[in-house]
């Protein structure tokens, strides 16, 4: 689990409930449940306008890749496969069979199962590259939702906003209720913008640094399937794998 964006969301959420709690009336005055609808409707209704729903299905798994699942590091990629590649040489590729259950990611149990049913390394290079490329695309169809939403939602706010301001100055008879009036008004304003700066725009940053993330590790993969597919010799494998790390994680290897 990715204990950053956990922490980092809730961390911002916080900060902003404090200060909320220490101002005048508390917390329940920045509750509003018909601007909440605005805001939260609003987005979503426009965002399953601008994309297909084929698009937007798988959305939500998007988000909580983005949000929870720790990504696997560029360094046990290499030692893994360094490992298979120890493994065949020794007993043969068909040896890698009984290891597929250890396996937790698909992307790199389907690479080794097309070299034990004795795919060519070309073959197995395509198959897996076409793979990494679509895998790219849906990464970067989510990144563009959360940007999209996160668009939308403080134009929301401002809509909400001005439905509520022109709500209020149509009776302006009672002086007193101008103040509530406006702050209500003022609230989906509010609410467009945490959903934006909280939500949706950092999820989009995160997805993105995700995809390119994906893409190193699984262009490192290829390389290392490949090459246990072509018999070559483990410390060579692992040298080869060393230039898609930076200098210092290339010390870490090393070490």
């Amino acid at each position: 689990m990715d204990l950053n964006t956990i922490i980092g969301g809730t961390l911002a959420l916080l900060i902003v409930l404090v200060a909320m709690a220490f101002g005048p009336g508390g917390v329940m005055i920045f509750v509003h449940v018909p601007s909440m609808a605005i805001v939260l409707g609003g987005t979503i209704a426009v965002t399953m306008l601008a994309f297909p729903l084929a698009e937007l299905k798988p959305v939500m798994k998007v988000m909580m890749v983005a949000a929870v699942r720790k990504q696997a590091t560029p360094t046990d990629e290499i030692e893994r496969v360094v490992q298979y590649a120890n493994l065949a040489r020794r007993e043969g590729l068909l040896a890698l069979e009984n290891q597929l259950k250890e396996v937790d990611d698909p992307f790199f149990a389907k690479g080794i199962q097309l070299v034990i049913d004795g795919f060519s390394a070309d073959t197995v290079r395509d198959i897996m590259e076409l793979e990494t490329e679509w895998e790219g695309q849906r990464h970067e169809t989510g990144r563009k939702i959360m940007d999209q939403m996160g668009a939308f939602a403080p134009a929301f706010g401002m809509i909400g906003t001005l439905v509520g301001l022109v709500q209020m100055l149509q009776d302006m008879s009672d002086p007193a209720m101008i103040g509530q009036g406006m702050a209500t008004a003022l609230l989906t304003t509010l609410y467009g913008a945490m959903a934006a700066n909280m939500l949706f725009i950092p999820l989009a940053g995160k997805l993105e640094r995700v995809a390119a993330h994906n893409s190193l590790v699984r262009s490192l993969m290829v390389e290392g399937v490949v090459a246990i597919q072509s018999g070559e010799k483990p410390q060579l494998i692992k040298e080869k794998l060393k230039g898609f790390l930076s200098p210092r994680l290339r010390a870490v290897v090393e070490a």
